[in-house]
């Protein structure tokens, strides 16, 4: 089978390798669909562990079933969570499941950049979901990123007549926000530097704000004078987390959906958050129900996401791809067809 093995943003090469094995209580999935996330571009991040095959937003069609597997059948549509928790440690019950050690060394092989894939016997379990027939291959790529939303906004406690902000308006930032229009929030202001973004997040319902600009200055102008109830930090620039403690209204929260690198850092003006009772809190990844709460939003067509995705492309062209997610220019949701 043909694989694309990542060296570098701009190294994406189609290597030739053997169709995965599968045990009996696996599964082979033939990729039909897989989304190009923006960590999957996080050069940084990805270049320690070179070479390696990306790709976690992923649909396809069951090639092979384990014979000890009971839920699943040849030619079922599914998608696949890459990271699931084990449901049984104290952090899975205590609703941290992605603070679970396991969920941190599950994964599908080789990655969903790839013609197949071997599901192992956990994700079999806890991540592989079917397709409702009124939902593509292509939405279904969406699943994973929508249900990373839906946990952190869900954790938040967010409410519809609470001020968003969303700083960062690639395609988490526009999840969000789809996210809390089918929530019924009114008031979602978006903040970037990209003006493609902007263009993106207004067409999707939110008020707009140019992050060169004075962003708290510009918010009060669009809030009654107010900062926000709540801000969601959508990217890793570091002028962004430092530009979310500024725009965070007394009593308010500021949750940290992407993160600056691990060598950077900024102070926080705790006594002041302290006095106000500003809340900093974080959310990562997506647990079994948010997965199932995502595909029933996208099922029940609460939400949306064809209007995001930009780029089709063939298997062939998945240099192509990285290079427009990397530079965000002219693309939102990139999605690449192995067996197309």
């Amino acid at each position: 089978m043909r694989v694309a093995v990542y060296y570098n943003n701009k190294d994406i090469r189609i290597e030739e390798r053997a169709i995965p094995q599968i045990n009996d209580e696996e599964i082979l999935v033939k990729v039909m669909a897989a989304g190009i996330c923006g960590t999957d571009v996080m050069e940084w991040y990805r270049i320690k562990r070179v070479p390696l095959v990306l790709g976690h937003e992923v649909s396809g069609i069951i090639d092979k079933v384990g014979k000890n597997v009971k839920n699943f059948k040849v030619n079922d549509r599914v998608m696949i969570s890459h990271h699931v928790p084990c449901m049984k440690c104290h952090y899975c019950l205590n609703e941290h499941h992605t603070a679970c050690e396991t969920l941190h060394k599950t994964n599908f092989y080789p990655g969903g950049f790839a013609e197949y894939i071997r599901i192992p016997k956990m994700n079999v379990e806890l991540g592989t979901f079917k397709l409702p027939g009124n939902v593509s291959f292509e939405e279904g790529t969406f699943v994973e990123p929508l249900g990373t939303a839906v946990r952190a906004q869900r954790l938040a406690n967010l409410k519809e007549n609470q001020t968003l902000l969303i700083v960062g308006s690639g395609i988490s930032g526009l999840i969000h926000i789809k996210l809390a229009k089918s929530k019924g929030v009114k008031k979602i202001i978006a903040v970037d530097i990209n003006a493609y973004r902007l263009s993106a997040a207004k067409k999707f319902g939110a008020s707009v704000i140019n992050a060169n600009d004075d962003v708290p200055s510009k918010l009060k102008g669009l809030n009654e004078n107010r900062l926000a109830d709540f801000v969601i930090v959508c990217t890793g620039a570091l002028p962004a987390a430092k530009q979310a403690l500024q725009c965070v209204d007394k009593g308010g929260t500021i949750l940290f959906f992407a993160v600056p690198k691990p060598d950077e850092s900024f102070e926080i003006p705790i006594n002041d958050f302290w006095r106000n009772e500003i809340k900093i809190m974080t959310s990562y990844g997506a647990a079994p129900n948010d997965l199932k709460e995502s595909l029933e939003l996208i099922k029940n067509k609460k939400i949306d996401f064809k209007d995001m995705i930009t780029h089709r492309l063939k298997f062939d062209d998945v240099q192509e791809g990285f290079r427009l997610v990397a530079e965000a220019k002219e693309s939102l949701k990139v999605i690449v067809e192995p067996n197309k």
